[in-house]
């Protein structure tokens, strides 16, 4: 299933994307307000048993928006693939490295990601993300997949020149990076480490890789991320990006208004975003 949350005429709502259109959810179970309600066991077997209704829209009759829920977090995983560890020239981390991003930062597909007039350093990162369906606190590695509601993609866009000085002021300038088009259940992907990553600049291939190649897989992320902060329903990890990002290319290959952006995951999709100044 593939679970978005879009825009109408009529407002926000949340549904499902299907091969035939849009099952707007607030016309069937106007209940489950908020995305994090359908990301638990209950709300996706609702959400199942929806799924052959007809629809009530085409897909391209709504505008889709970023597929979070209102109080998720977004905790990003910083130098996860050997490949971009290795083009950074820096060691390996002997934990995973987190940091946060805010909802502002980040805008939905097809909408504008913004390079601040501040800088010119205007990186991109495509990254597999995984959001949470069950609350987990100090869960073990070995339950810890028991608790992904689905994935979807984050492109963690960075301001370099910013990041050096502050991790937090490089990833969280206002529309600097997307997530979406939607979240894909997990029943939809059973082996996440089994999935290629391409991301595309105005066409043209910058990163590849597969998801098998993460130094810190999944299990190991959400039991790290759950040590220190309990994980709840509609939380999104960015599991991190591979080699390929423009700032260690020569010369380097900064987004600059015009240019369009995508990244494309097999089985989940793709998130494609224009750049604007």
């Amino acid at each position: 299933m593939k679970l978005i949350r879009f825009r109408t005429p009529a407002g926000i709502a949340l549904g499902l994307a299907t091969e035939h259109g849009v099952v707007d959810f607030s016309r069937h179970a106007p209940e489950l307000r908020d995305m994090a309600d359908w990301l638990t066991p209950q709300g996706q077997a609702r959400a199942a048993a929806l799924a052959g209704t007809a629809p009530d829209c085409r897909l391209e009759e709504v505008e889709l928006l970023t597929p979070l829920a209102a109080g998720a977090r977004l905790f990003c995983i910083g130098l996860n693939y050997k490949s971009h560890v290795a083009e950074t020239g820096r060691e390996m981390p002997p934990q995973p490295s987190v940091f946060l991003r805010t909802h502002e930062s980040v805008v939905a597909h097809g909408q504008p990601m913004r390079k601040p007039p501040v800088s010119d350093h205007f990186d991109f990162e495509g990254e597999l993300s995984v959001v949470i369906g069950r609350p987990a606190s100090r869960i073990g590695e070995a339950e810890a997949l028991s608790c992904v509601a689905g994935y979807t993609i984050v492109n963690d866009g960075s301001l370099r020149d910013f990041q050096k000085h502050s991790v937090t002021a490089g990833k969280n300038f206002d529309a600097s990076g997307a997530c979406g088009p939607w979240i894909v259940t997990a029943d939809q992907i059973p082996d996440p480490t089994q999935l290629t990553l391409v991301t595309r600049l105005n066409g043209g291939e910058v990163q590849r890789s597969t998801t098998d190649l993460l130094i810190y897989s999944i299990p190991r992320i959400l039991s790290y991320i759950s040590s220190f902060a309990a994980l709840k329903p509609g939380d999104v990890v960015a599991t991190g990006t591979p080699a390929g990002v423009g700032a260690r290319r020569t010369p380097p290959l900064w987004m600059k208004p015009g240019d369009t952006i995508e990244i494309d995951i097999s089985g989940v999709g793709v998130l494609r975003n224009p750049v604007a100044g």
